[in-house]
Order: structure tokens, then C-alpha cells, then sequence
């Protein structure tokens, strides 16, 4: 078997990490509703089998990179991999709600590790022209796995419950090792050569976890102020962390970040991408979900169908974006891609309606589909240009944290938005519907402002508030108000994604700089 043979193969193996670990984050929404009933717990208390991952895995990635720089990316990419499994097998057999939330807090520390080194193996592997497309090939995986979440998780939830999502990790996870360990080549291990930065390790994990876990707290209390005292606590602590982490990194001889990698405008352009990409694109498909589950009427399978409209063209423009990005500009293509989607979300935005429909839907999800299927790719290649071989571990981690952060950041401030636009419309037209009662439209008031835009639905075109004479403009108002949210959940992503564009134009470059190295 030629070398070039045992490489494509070994990028299989990677890939097959890649989507397991991503896939995760969003797969699990589906199921949700399913577990709620199965452990007779509140949907509160359930959610934590989403956040438990996106917290480890937020505070992880930088430190598994870097560990991963030190005692070799293959070596504890197979580790990481190994653990996904273990917690896999845990997650589908927890008799219990407390065991699922440790077990997916285990399951997204090996997550971390396939997700960041994944990118830097392939870095490696791959040199020349065929490195763009086997990045190419990864991206569109990432943008796949992201976006597919939906599908995935409603076919397997339907057909086989809500504990198939971890046991098909299992067969999968088991391959991925195999090839891996067969068919991917181990990087050298500088581990003799370096020292642990453990502050720098307990500094930015500490920082991450207030950050990450301030944003949680606030998605869940969206009527808590910024400047609460719960809020200027956790992220005071993340700013005075980050400072201090600052602080010690450049003062250390070898640490964890080479801070020298921020004074390169391409790598700062790259990850501001990631970020916009996390929190323009990621974060608007989970109220995308919401739209067509909760007021279209569309079953999470239909919905996941549906949405094959955006994820189809990470898997078709992968591939091609590694061609492209040896031909062309890879700035100006990200940058061009970017504002193409702020053109997609204004034509979502514009079909924001009582009556939308997925016909006036789709042109505008085509567009956010191919910005992804364009971006993902190009930044990850993008990213790793300039950077040596012994950083492209913690290169790839940085790229993934911010686009996890975007993620993070994007649904609270993309929720607060929505919920704030849906309240100022019920609190403007609640006492404009004729024929209800001052007490009624009270109480009316309140049960939706507290169920917020997401299951104001339900209450609205209940059995008893259906039979009531005021209870068709009450759904009318209802609707309008989520429309109207929605419609500013649109345009802010549109916003936010043409930021994105922006920094890509003015800070990225068309040949990157090579960082320079501390001794």
C-alpha cells in the first residue's frame, strides 16, 4: 500500500472522530423531550445533558491541544477517542440523570481531544496542494456533523430511542481507533524537551469555565440584568482569570499559548471567523430547529430533513474548497462566502412571517448552507498556514474554541434578542384583544411571557385557551410576536456574520506569515 493510500484512509479514521464529537453537541437536542418523560425530571434539570458537554468541552480543547503537542497528537487522539467510547457505552446504559450528566462531561473531554487534534494530524500528514483538500475534506465533516445534529438525532430517536444517540457511537468510535492506530502516522514527542505550563493550564480552563459557564446561567435567566450581581461575578472571574493567564503566559519560558501567534493579524483574522462562523451559522440552526418544530408543525425528523437544505453542501464543497484555496485567494473567499450568507439570512429574515413556509425558507438556507460549506474548510487550512509543526496542536484548539465560544455566545445573546422582541410585542398588543377579561389577559400575559417564545406556542393553541372566544387572537398575537422575534434573531445573525466578513478582509492575508517561535 502506497503512502499516499495509507494517508486518505487515515484521514477516514480522523473524520470519523470529527463527526462523532460534533455531532454530539447538537444530537442530543432531540432527545431531550424523550429523557425528560424516561426520568420524570424537569426540562431544566435535562438540559444539563447538553450544557454538562459544551462546558468540558469549551474548557478542554486548549489543554488537550496542548498535551497533544507534547506526548504526540496520534497518541492522544487515540486516547481521547478511546474515552468518547467508554463514555459512550456509560451515556446509553445510565439508569439515572445524574450518571448521563457525568457521563457526557467524560464523553466531551474526549470529544475535546478528537475535535482540536484531529485538524493539526491532518496538518501534518498531508503536505503541498493535497493538504487544502484533505483540510477541505475535514471542514466540510465539521460543517456536516454541525448541521446534521437534527436529522441524526430524530431518525434514531424515533426508530430506536433516545439511547441509540450514545450506542451508535460505539461500532463507529471502535473503526476510528483501529484505522487510526494502523493508518496515521505519530508526530514527534517533544515531551522531553518541555515542561507542563500548569498555571497556564488551571488559569485558561478556570477562565473558560466562568466564561462559559456565566453565558449558561444566563440563557437559563434570561430576565437576569448583565450587571446582576450573578453576572459581574462569573464574568468578572473570567476577565480577571484571562488577565492573570495573560499575566503568566508571557512570563513563562515554555507555555501553554505562544502569545506570539496573536500578534500575527492572519491567525487573529482566522479565529474572529470562527467565531462569527460559531455564533452567526451554528447557534441560528437551534432556532431554526425551534421555528419549524415548535410553529411549523414539523416533526424533529421532518425538521432534520428540511435542514439537509443547509448541511448538504458542506459534504458537496469540501472536497472542492481544497482545489479552490490552492488556486485562489483564501481571504477573499472566506471574506466573499461571509457576506454571501448575510445575503441568505436577509432573504430569511424577509420570510419571517404568521405564514412562513419552508418554500419561502429555502433560498435563504441554500445560501447559509453554501457560506458554510465554503468557510469551515478555508479557515482550517487558512489556519494552519504560518504555524510549525509543534503548535499546530494548540493552533487547531484555539480555531475550535473560539467557534465552541461563538456557538455558546450566539444562542444567549441570539435568545435574549428573541425573547426581548416577543415580549415588547405581547406587552404592546395583549390589552388590544377584544372581548377578554382585565384578569384573563393577566393571566394570559404572564404564563407567556414566562414560558418565553419557545413554548409560548403550546400554551397559546392549548385544548382550553382554543375554546375560548378571544382564543384565536390570542394564537394570532402569539404567532406575530414570534415572528417578530424571529425575524431579529435573523438580522442579528446577518450582522453578525458580515462582521465576520469583515475582520476576514481587513485582517487575514493572502500568504500568512510563519509566528514566530519562543526557545
Amino acid at each position: 500500500m502506497t503512502k499516499s493510500t495509507r494517508n486518505w484512509i487515515g484521514l477516514t479514521a480522523l473524520s470519523l472522530g470529527v463527526f462523532m464529537a460534533l455531532l454530539d453537541v447538537t444530537i442530543v437536542n432531540v432527545a431531550l423531550p424523550t429523557m425528560v418523560r424516561d426520568f420524570n425530571e424537569s426540562f431544566n434539570s435535562v438540559q444539563w445533558v447538553l450544557n454538562a458537554y459544551s462546558l468540558v468541552l469549551g474548557v478542554t480543547l486548549l489543554i488537550v491541544s496542548k498535551i497533544g503537542d507534547m506526548y504526540g497528537l496520534k497518541r492522544v487522539f487515540v486516547i481521547s477517542l478511546a474515552v468518547f467510547v467508554l463514555a459512550s457505552a456509560v451515556n446509553g446504559l445510565a439508569p439515572n440523570l445524574l450518571i448521563l450528566d457525568i457521563g457526557r462531561g467524560v464523553q466531551a473531554l474526549g470529544g475535546a481531544g478528537m475535535n482540536a487534534l484531529a485538524m493539526a494530524l491532518v496538518a501534518v500528514t498531508f503536505q503541498g496542494s493535497k493538504r487544502g483538500v484533505a483540510l477541505g475534506i475535514l471542514g466540510s465533516v465539521i460543517g456536516l456533523s454541525s448541521a446534521s445534529g437534527p436529522l441524526v438525532g430524530g431518525y434514531l430517536v424515533a426508530q430506536f430511542g433516545w439511547r441509540s444517540i450514545f450506542y451508535v457511537n460505539i461500532p463507529i468510535g471502535i473503526i476510528a481507533i483501529i484505522l487510526t492506530m494502523i493508518y496515521v502516522d505519530e508526530v514527534p514527542d517533544l515531551s522531553r524537551s518541555q515542561h507542563i505550563d500548569f498555571i497556564g493550564m488551571i488559569l485558561s480552563a478556570g477562565s473558560l469555565f466562568a466564561l462559559i459557564y456565566g453565558l449558561i446561567l444566563k440563557e437559563s435567566h434570561q430576565h437576569w440584568s448583565w450587571t446582576s450581581p450573578q453576572m459581574l461575578g462569573w464574568f468578572g472571574s473570567a476577565v480577571v482569570l484571562f488577565a492573570l493567564f495573560i499575566w503568566a503566559e508571557s512570563r513563562i519560558k515554555q507555555p501553554m499559548v505562544n502569545l506570539a501567534m496573536f500578534k500575527n493579524p492572519h491567525f487573529v483574522g482566522t479565529v474572529m471567523v470562527a467565531l462569527a462562523l460559531g455564533a452567526g451559522i451554528y447557534s441560528y440552526n437551534t432556532y431554526l430547529t425551534a421555528l419549524m418544530q415548535n410553529y411549523m408543525g414539523y416533526t424533529a425528523l421532518q425538521a432534520g430533513t428540511r435542514q439537509l437544505t443547509i448541511s448538504i453542501w458542506s459534504l458537496i464543497l469540501g472536497p472542492l474548497t481544497g482545489y479552490l484555496g490552492n488556486r485562489y485567494s483564501k481571504k477573499w473567499m472566506i471574506s466573499g462566502s461571509l457576506f454571501l450568507g448575510g445575503i441568505g439570512f436577509l432573504m430569511l429574515a424577509n420570510a419571517m412571517t404568521v405564514r412562513v413556509s419552508f418554500a419561502q425558507l429555502w433560498p435563504g438556507m441554500v445560501l447559509m448552507g453554501i457560506t458554510n460549506g465554503l468557510v469551515n474548510p478555508l479557515l482550517n487550512s487558512s489556519g494552519m498556514e504560518g504555524v510549525a509543526v509543534r503548535e499546530m496542536g494548540m493552533a487547531s484548539g484555539l480555531i475550535n474554541v473560539f467557534r465552541q465560544i461563538g456557538v455558546t455566545l450566539g444562542i444567549v445573546c441570539l435568545g435574549l434578542v428573541q425573547s426581548n422582541v416577543y415580549e415588547h410585542y405581547l406587552n404592546q398588543h395583549i390589552g388590544q384583544v377584544s372581548s377578554m377579561p382585565k384578569a384573563a389577559a393577566t393571566g394570559i400575559h404572564q404564563a407567556l411571557v414566562e414560558a418565553g417564545p419557545f413554548s409560548g406556542h403550546a400554551i397559546a393553541f392549548s385544548d382550553r385557551l382554543s375554546k375560548m372566544p378571544f382564543g384565536h387572537a390570542i394564537q394570532q398575537m402569539v404567532w406575530q410576536a414570534y415572528a417578530n422575534g424571529t425575524r431579529a434573531v435573523t438580522l442579528t445573525a446577518a450582522g453578525i456574520v458580515v462582521v465576520g466578513g469583515i475582520c476576514a478582509a481587513v485582517l487575514m492575508r493572502n500568504h500568512a506569515v510563519k509566528t514566530s517561535q519562543r526557545d
